[in-house]
């Protein structure tokens, strides 16, 4: 079999995220919607388009363009569920369908093409099947799945072998259209200040410049500019031997019983991998319910999967399923949940970590946690995600391990006020009532226009008390100061003590606190 008989077939569905939410909000398809992450557009409906909503764009300039604008705050829970009777209608004509993200999905294109009479034809059946679910969708074809994909955002079919003189013209700025899959933007900024223009213009480079001036993920990007062979999709599975399953008792029939059944089943599906020392690149989710009906899904993914990863996939496709948009609700509980590697690469040919290879370091740590995640329940285990925000404490977001790390506010925003770097290293909550003295012994008090109307020269705490040899501030911040009632005005310090403390107070309605210390 040659490279050209191996074709892809790629299903795209423009603005998903906005689809998605249009459809769990119930919104007509006439009414312009966004989908923000930290405050910016991640997604908008082609309706927000026309009237000047883009990508990237902040909030407030979004709504400003589109006053009628539905806003929503991105969900990839909703998303993948979202997308499941898509996938469904898709498998329902072509077994073997993979899921790349919501919204994009992959499949062999020589089955369906011969069975269908023919490329095109096959691109149109699946395209009504499609559209029957009630979503509209793009087909592109082509030898190699990065092509695959590029084509069917414009709806196009490339002729075999025709990979890199199609790809030849497109604009560099094409190589981040599917983030996570195809390239990142500083890959193809650099490459634009450089004068590269085309992706055909980055595909002339000899490869022995990329490899020696780039990274590893220019050296991917090159070959797939070149046309040059990928991984192909493919519906057959490898031999069960690192397969995990599970009985459920009771039968999962909630998204978050599914969620827990997930983490438990994805650790033990890495400790498999690791003991095998290999990663998995596909996996193939399968579900069978009381009644005796099987659900299975395989997922694609770019780079291996970690155990927050596949736990995150699992939770999307029995969300969907559960869920059972347009009909497709099992009619019992989830009994066995099975997890199939359908495609392993061998750990050595991983990048390794800060701390050692595969399975060191930061992998171990983050199993660690996931176990006791598993014990205690799934808000038991957080991380802090940088945010926005004017003190300390709203500066980090903390979020359940394994969930999206979305901020509570856009850390990019200018917040007028806020500290300077850097931060506290401890942050109490709630704070510490202090006192802080002038050299009368009468606490500093801060006037109406944000100044100190005595030094600060003791700093008093229960029976303890320490002079004050240095001090910096106060920065002065003045939220909703139209209404009486969420009004916040806040000073705050910076002291350093006789005894080598560095503290952080703050004056709010007259009254002093410790808020956080340097160590």
């Amino acid at each position: 079999m040659t490279d050209h008989d191996v074709r892809v077939l790629a299903l795209w569905c423009p603005d998903w995220p906005a689809v998605a939410a249009a459809a769990e909000a119930d919104v007509p398809p006439d009414q312009p919607i966004a989908v923000m992450l930290s405050n910016r557009v991640r997604a908008c409906s082609a309706t927000a388009r026309r009237q000047g909503v883009r990508r990237g764009i902040r909030r407030r300039e979004a709504q400003a363009r589109c006053p009628h604008l539905h806003v929503v705050t991105a969900d990839e829970g909703r998303d993948n569920r979202r997308f499941e009777p898509v996938a469904a209608a898709v498998d329902a004509i072509v077994p073997g369908t993979e899921i790349v993200r919501a919204g994009l999905l992959v499949l062999p294109a020589r089955g369906v093409s011969r069975y269908l009479g023919g490329e095109e034809a096959a691109a149109e059946k699946l395209i009504d099947a499609v559209a029957a679910v009630g979503v509209e969708c793009q087909a592109g074809i082509a030898d190699q799945i990065f092509t695959a994909v590029l084509a069917a955002r414009r709806g196009q079919i490339v002729l075999p072998g025709g990979d890199a003189a199609y790809l030849s013209s497109l604009p560099i700025g094409e190589l981040t259209v599917e983030p996570g899959f195809i390239a990142g933007e500083e890959l193809a900024g650099l490459l634009h200040r450089l004068g590269i223009r085309t992706i055909g213009q980055f595909a002339a480079i000899e490869p022995r410049y990329v490899a020696s001036r780039f990274g590893t993920d220019a050296i991917l990007a090159h070959r797939r500019a070149r046309g040059e062979p990928d991984r192909p999709p493919s519906g057959r599975a490898l031999p069960p031997d690192l397969d995990v399953a599970q009985r459920c008792d009771p039968p999962v029939e909630r998204v978050d019983m599914a969620a827990f059944a997930g983490r438990a089943l994805a650790l033990q599906l890495h400790e498999k991998l690791a003991s095998a020392n290999v990663a998995c690149m596909r996996l193939r989710v399968h579900a069978i319910t009381g009644n005796g009906e099987e659900h299975a899904r395989v997922w694609r993914c770019a780079e291996p999967l970690t155990p927050e990863g596949t736990a995150d996939r699992i939770r999307w496709q029995l969300d969907g399923w559960l869920t059972g948009h347009h009909g497709s609700a099992p009619t019992a509980g989830i009994t066995q949940l099975r997890l199939e590697p359908v495609e392993v690469v061998s750990s050595g040919a991983l990048q390794l970590g800060l701390w050692g290879g595969v399975g060191e370091g930061e992998e171990r740590a983050r199993r660690a946690l996931i176990r006791v995640q598993g014990l205690l329940g799934g808000d038991a285990v957080r991380v802090g995600v940088p945010s926005g925000g004017r003190s300390p404490a709203e500066r980090v977001t903390l979020v359940a391990l394994g969930d999206e790390q979305i901020p509570h506010a856009d850390p990019d925003a200018p917040w007028p006020g806020v500290l300077p770097e850097p931060a506290p290293s401890v942050v109490f909550t709630p704070c510490l009532e202090v006192q802080v003295l002038d050299e009368t012994r009468h606490t500093v008090r801060v006037t109406g226009r944000g100044l100190l109307a005595s030094e600060p020269r003791i700093i008093e705490w229960g029976r303890q008390w320490s002079p004050v040899v240095a001090w910096a501030g106060p920065w002065c911040t003045d939220e909703n100061w139209w209404d009486a009632a969420s009004a916040d005005r806040v000073a705050r310090l910076e002291i350093l003590t006789e005894d080598g403390s560095a503290l952080l107070v703050k004056c709010t309605a007259g009254e002093w606190k410790l808020e956080g210390r340097w160590e």
